[in-house]
């Protein structure tokens, strides 16, 4: 369920909560280049699959906020049918890769890791969809907690 879209001049973002705990999830979308990037992409993969081929954007990555296992439960699905990167804190890798401590194994019922493709120190830029998104490390709801800055569009995902 869509429950909010922020429109810019090139920019249009979705935010959608996801699966039993809604989780939120972004599609940050280009208007001018057709692409996206997909933020915390929950445990709806064929949710957002059936979203993308509507609406007719090319997915270029996407981005974990943290690795509880309920932000990145549609990552496989999604990089496979895509075949895009990860991208997380490095600060992450650890709870990305432990089922215990990123409670797929408890609260899923069904164990669940995720290796990064690239992993990201504080404040590194990368360019996506036409974006320049700056990682920012926010620990505190994990050692690798971290938001996106869009500086030239004024945003923050978190």
């Amino acid at each position: 369920m869509i429950l909010n879209v922020r429109q810019g001049k090139r920019m249009k973002i979705e935010k959608y909560a996801l699966g039993s705990l809604g989780t939120n999830c972004y599609l940050v979308e280009n208007e001018e280049t057709k692409e996206l990037v997909i933020i915390d992409p929950a445990i709806c993969p064929d949710y957002m699959i059936s979203y993308v081929k509507r609406i007719g954007y090319e997915p270029k990555a996407i981005l974990l906020t943290h690795g509880h296992y309920d932000h990145m439960c549609a990552v496989h699905e999604l990089k496979e049918h895509y075949h895009i990167p990860v991208y997380a804190a490095k600060a992450e890798e650890h709870l990305l890769m432990d089922s215990v401590e990123n409670l797929s194994g408890s609260w899923q019922g069904m164990p669940y890791t995720v290796k990064a493709d690239y992993s990201l120190e504080d404040r590194e830029i990368v360019e996506l969809a036409g974006f320049s998104i700056q990682m920012l490390l926010t620990p505190g709801h994990t050692a690798g907690s971290c938001c996106y800055w869009l500086e030239e569009e004024g945003i923050c995902l978190s």
